[in-house]
């Protein structure tokens, strides 16, 4: 079995993910947790345009876990990543797409976790005048929630940031709007001027801390999750076979054993409603 007690964590970050992982890895694995702010993250990718993220989001989140291990010459990290952008299944929604890897050298250990939340505040508008600003600013949850202003002109592209107060906000407006630009406001889905944001990295890594503890039967390692899900379970009137789950296939990374579990909802029939023969 793995071992996490005692052991040096460090947390890839410079935007203060550190103040809800940390605690939350700390309390169920044992860990002690630093923050990896000497890295610059941002040399993965920013949100705001600056530097165009080049890979996915779990190959960002991996580098920034190596990078971060040889420079705290540690063998333990986590690190997340964010995509922002409309839900994958809910028309229209916009979406928090969090993935967060654990890296364990010593053990030969990659842990990756997804979680997708419509619990953003993930928004951006053209501006054209001080009432559209600080309406926007209000529907974001402005000051709480940062605003990043840019000029949109292609000449003279502009980004301002770290704009913490209504007065800022409209000098920062004005400084763009004299340029003769066109004014784009933007939620900071940075995560040290998200909140809300930070909540759904919260409940990342509690996904995360499941998977951790999810150990195999055969192996004891961790991360012993859900690879596959069999459809089929019969209909109760009809007994024809139906879109809902009838069983979850479970799959150890390291061992390759592997598990069924056989009506994972606690139910053996379908309610008619969802059956595609009774229901067309």
């Amino acid at each position: 079995m793995i071992q996490f007690k005692g052991r040096k964590m460090v947390i890839a970050t410079m935007h203060k993910k550190e103040e809800v992982i940390a605690p939350l890895l700390e309390a169920a694995l044992g860990v002690q947790c630093i923050a990896g702010n000497n890295l610059n993250t941002d040399l993965f990718g920013t949100f705001s345009g600056e530097i165009e993220r080049k890979q996915t989001p779990i190959e960002a989140a991996i580098n920034k876990c190596t990078a971060t291990m040889q420079l705290y010459n540690c063998d333990l990290a986590v690190a997340s990543e964010g995509s922002f952008g409309p839900h994958p299944s809910i028309f229209f929604a916009p979406a928090d797409e969090e993935f967060m890897v654990l890296m364990d050298t010593l053990n030969g250990l990659k842990i990756v976790t997804r979680h997708i939340s419509t619990n953003t505040n993930f928004s951006g508008k053209e501006i054209s005048n001080e009432d559209e600003l600080l309406s926007f600013a209000d529907n974001i949850g402005f000051p709480a929630h940062g605003i990043i202003l840019k000029n949109n002109t292609t000449e003279n592209k502009r980004i301002i940031k770290d704009i913490k107060d209504p007065e800022s906000l409209l000098k920062a407006f004005k400084i763009l709007r004299k340029e003769g630009a066109i004014v784009s406001a933007e939620t900071d889905m940075r995560a040290m001027n998200n909140p809300t944001r930070m909540k759904v990295i919260a409940d990342t890594t509690n996904k995360l801390i499941e998977k951790i503890q999810s150990c195999c039967p055969a192996c004891n390692y961790p991360d012993f999750s859900i690879t596959d899900a069999i459809t089929g379970l019969p209909c109760s009137l009809c007994s024809a076979p139906t879109r809902s789950v009838k069983a979850y296939i479970y799959e150890c990374q390291h061992c390759g054993f592997k598990k069924e579990d056989l009506f994972p909802n606690k139910i053996k029939e379908e309610n008619p409603r969802y059956c595609d023969y009774c229901n067309p």
